[in-house]
């Protein structure tokens, strides 16, 4: 079963953001639009290079009202310490999740029970608290925060506008399509 449109699972984490440690719940999710990645682990190879992307353009997820999230099988003083010591992690001023029970990483399907790590899973998560995008790679395949930003905004899209959908490649502003009896085999 897929986990696309079911609702967050009940959690609680703290967190590491910007010099001080945080409490969330699956609350934090709710009322605004959010994104989640799950990384392997800190001081590792990949995942600094996918964090401090995704935190150059945490500016452009604000802009459309998303909060940004990142979450490992760390502690929260595993987060804080790899931020002092990382010129790459130093730039990420969003959450940096502990999750060393792999509790969470459970909720959304991303733990390697055999190794107590997370795969690399994104999801996209609306004011619902529903899941609304989810992509999940194998640990050596890196991410692209600029195409999980298209997709943030076609979700976006889709939400505000109903009976429209957007096609492969659709970027803000291309046309979309309204499915239809007309369409059936014009495509």
């Amino acid at each position: 079963m897929s986990l696309i449109n079911t609702q967050i699972k009940p959690f609680k984490a703290t967190a590491y953001q910007n010099g001080k440690f945080i409490d969330l719940t699956e609350e934090n999710f709710k009322g605004t639009w959010s994104v989640i990645m799950f990384y392997p682990a800190d001081f590792t190879f990949v995942c600094p290079t996918e964090l401090e992307d995704l935190a150059n353009l945490q500016p452009e997820f604000a802009k459309l009202g998303v909060n940004v999230y990142g979450a490992s099988t760390d502690t929260h003083f595993a987060h804080k310490a790899w931020h002092d010591t990382s010129e790459a992690i130093k730039k990420v001023n969003y959450p940096l999740i502990g999750d060393p029970t792999g509790a969470l990483a459970r909720n959304f399907e991303v733990m390697i029970e055999e190794e107590g790590l997370a795969l690399r899973g994104t999801f996209v998560i609306n004011p619902e608290g529903q899941i609304k995008v989810m992509e999940v790679h194998d640990n050596g395949i890196g991410r692209d925060a600029s195409e999980l930003l298209r997709k943030v905004k076609a979700a976006q899209y889709v939400a505000n506008h109903p009976g429209e959908v957007c096609p492969a490649k659709w970027t803000e502003g291309a046309a979309t399509l309204k499915p239809s009896l007309d369409l059936v085999g014009k495509i």
